[in-house]
């Protein structure tokens, strides 16, 4: 057991440090999805017709 210890201190020490460093860099943020912005191209794959005025209904 007393072999043990450095190993699990050593394994609990860079799990970390690692997550410390990925919070810092924020990391993680650069896969999420940023919202979209309706565009008149994209309007057209949700059916809606950009040359109609969006005010009127």
């Amino acid at each position: 057991m007393s072999d043990l210890a450095p190993v699990l201190f050593s394994i609990i020490a860079v799990l970390a440090f690692v997550f410390l460093l990925s919070k810092k860099f924020n990391i993680s943020a650069r896969y999420e999805r940023k919202p979209k912005v309706q565009t008149p191209w994209s309007a057209l794959d949700n059916g809606i017709d950009p040359t109609e005025n969006s005010g009127e209904k």
